[in-house]
């Protein structure tokens, strides 16, 4: 990569783009809502259990102008949900300020762990063990959703209950593999600790992307 591209990259005028699409969004608050997606590469929070690995590595996905992101974005919907990998890797002061200007509903989902750039309508927090969200992101977060995997993460759930904002709402959602076993839990925990809702991926049962 030349000095030129890194610049703008370090800037946010270019990202590591590894693929966009309109789709119905599937988890969270917004669940069921037509939505076109972004997903940013590049990821180093490392879930074991991620269902986008591919999109870790940055240097797989190429560099692309921000102002053709949201060139491709604007014609498909009003609301753009940003997503990786790990989007706040990334300055997002450009790529949302550009897509504000064309009138467009800015969606991120992200797990925290990175300084909190640009401006956003709706922050999904889907905070991880191995990389803790920032003070900024727990205050700033619409919604958290706590990925259920184990009975240990019930615990990290309330753990990061404790540390949001009080107007955030409270999802846990079963991770894909283990929803036969963990969805009974959930179902379980929310009856007797109903400030929570239960999230699912209705995308998958969908089969959209």
């Amino acid at each position: 990569m030349n000095k030129e591209t890194q610049l703008l990259i370090d800037k946010g005028e270019m990202l590591p783009l590894m693929e966009e699409f309109y789709t119905i969004q599937g988890e969270g608050y917004y669940k069921g809502t037509a939505a076109y997606f972004i997903r940013i590469g590049g990821c180093d929070v490392g879930c074991h259990w991620c269902d986008v690995k591919e999109s870790w590595n940055a240097n797989l996905h190429p560099p692309t102008e921000t102002s053709k992101i949201v060139e491709n974005a604007k014609k498909y919907s009003d609301t753009i949900v940003v997503t990786g990998g790990e989007p706040l890797t990334w300055d997002m002061t450009a790529l949302t300020s550009q897509l504000k200007n064309e009138g467009l509903q800015v969606h991120i989902e992200t797990s925290g762990a990175y300084k909190l750039t640009g401006t956003w309508d709706w922050i999904c927090l889907s905070p991880k063990k191995m990389k803790r969200p920032t003070q900024e992101v727990y205050d700033s977060a619409d919604e958290l959703k706590v990925i259920i995997y184990n009975k240990d993460d019930f615990r990290f759930a309330e753990e990061q209950a404790a540390k949001v904002n009080a107007n955030c709402i409270l999802y846990m959602q079963p991770e894909w593999s283990k929803r036969d076993t963990v969805v009974p839990e959930i179902v379980d925990y929310v009856m007797k600790n109903p400030k929570w809702k239960v999230s699912l991926q209705t995308h998958k049962y969908l089969n959209i992307p």
